[in-house]
């Protein structure tokens, strides 16, 4: 039981802490980390400082650049009338908490509330304007976290001469920034050196090379802009994010055995495994599914679900495609539980979808996920895989976001025998085949 307890808690950690730094600081998941070629934009963190700021404001001025800052709620407090010479001088300014705390030392709605929230009113009580671009110090986040991006854009960054050190010197900073700069950097700099870790005097520094440096840029041809102004790369964004889901799609297709139901039609994939969650689900035709029943876990091909994406006309089209689909499986799948001696204690079918609105027309249940980790995180996989595969995904998770929620789709195989036995397709044996692990 300890072990169980100890080992569950590790688990838990590593999904609140180590899967939103591979999302966000590899893979770009959910935040904004470059822009478009020509392009870098200067971010400051960790101020006001009543010393530093009004020298780097000084210096941006002289060159004609515009930054970002991201602001201490508590300093900004402080200091009002810094963020309002930030703000009259045509900077961005941006939140970086109440004070200099990692988020994984607090609650989720402690991060927002007295954090986010907090200093983002302070800013617009002082400007008129309230931020909505968020950079967690650290750039540590929570999983829950994620929820912020409903109010702001989280911004991360692409090139980091850790310039809070007073050690790496003005030279040495000045040929990181140089040496390692690539188009759409955002660069990570600090004009206070009052925060945890950071040399006081490290300010003096990075505005010694940075000098020299904004003059180099403009050699190179770089447009210096705020991070507001980044062109979107989403598309390049999208390339990456498709080719990393589908090598974990064949990792996870030979890991679990997912095998397509019909070899000349492989939208529907399924695999034979138990019903896990100890709550048993009762579905409209009286039957439940209990934890250790035999049931057929539903998946879908990413190619053809790609392919579906790319040629539907919008959202619509899309459901209605995957339903049709859909629908011609469903009998092949029926025969394949009354006749194949592996299949012949299945109680149903079952999934998970964010396209729930359909599948009650093919004798599914629809029903809600229970509250709990599992399903924030599922709601988190699925909206990217909407991301990925809608004709409009990017837009389409930022709209009408009640409705983006995954729910249990379900049939008995009583349910399936009573609709399609009749026009049951002798079954093909099944070749592998790229599937997803959640049903959209």
């Amino acid at each position: 039981m300890k072990e169980k307890l100890i080992w569950g808690i590790l688990v838990f950690l590593a999904i609140y802490m180590l899967l939103p730094w591979v999302l966000t600081r590899m893979l770009s998941v959910g935040v904004i980390r470059r822009g478009e070629k020509g392009q870098l934009a200067l971010t400051f963190d960790d101020g006001p400082d009543p010393n530093y700021t009004p020298k780097l404001l000084d210096l941006l001025k002289e060159h004609g650049v515009q930054a970002t800052f991201f602001v201490l709620g508590a300093k900004a407090e402080k200091h009002p009338d810094l963020i309002r010479r930030i703000h009259e001088e045509g900077h961005q300014i941006g939140i970086h908490n109440y004070t200099h705390i990692s988020n994984w030392l607090m609650t989720p709605w402690r991060v927002k509330r007295r954090h986010v929230d907090r200093t983002a009113s302070i800013v617009e009580g002082i400007t008129g304007v309230r931020p909505t671009y968020y950079r967690p110090p650290w750039g540590i986040i929570n999983l829950f976290d994620y929820r912020l991006r409903k109010d702001y854009k989280i911004v991360i960054w692409s090139l980091m001469p850790h310039d809070w050190n007073s050690s790496v010197g003005t030279d040495l900073l000045k040929q990181r920034l140089i040496d390692e700069v690539q188009d759409g950097a955002v660069v990570l700099l600090h004009d206070s050196g009052e925060t945890f870790g950071a040399d006081a005097d490290a300010p003096t520094y990075m505005l010694a090379a940075l000098t020299d440096v904004i003059g180099q840029y403009k050699e190179l041809g770089y447009s210096l802009v705020r991070v507001d102004q980044l062109q979107d790369i989403s598309s390049t964004a999208r390339r990456v994010l498709v080719k990393v889901w589908m090598t974990w799609e064949r990792a996870f297709i030979k890991l679990f055995h997912v095998r397509p139901v019909d070899p000349d039609n492989t939208f529907l994939q399924i695999r034979l495994t138990e019903y896990t969650d100890s709550k048993p689900i009762t579905l409209e035709d009286g039957e439940t599914f209990a934890k250790g029943d035999h049931i057929l876990e539903m998946h879908l091909n990413n190619h053809v679900l790609l392919e579906l994406g790319r040629t539907s006309r919008n959202s619509t089209h899309l459901a209605i495609q995957m339903i049709k689909r859909t629908r011609a499986l469903l009998p092949q799948i029926t025969h394949l539980i009354e006749t194949n001696p592996d299949y012949q204690n299945v109680k149903g079918l079952y999934g998970v979808s964010l396209i729930n609105r359909g599948p009650e027309q093919l004798g599914f249940t629809v029903l809600d996920l229970p509250k709990s980790p599992f399903t924030f995180l599922t709601k988190l996989y699925l909206r990217f895989l909407m991301y990925v595969v809608h004709p409009k995904g990017k837009e389409r998770i930022k709209t009408k976001t009640e409705l983006l929620v995954p729910k249990v789709i379900a049939i008995s195989s009583k349910e399936l025998e009573h609709r399609y036995a009749a026009v049951a397709r002798p079954y093909s044996p099944a070749r592998t085949s790229e599937a997803a692990p959640l049903t959209l």
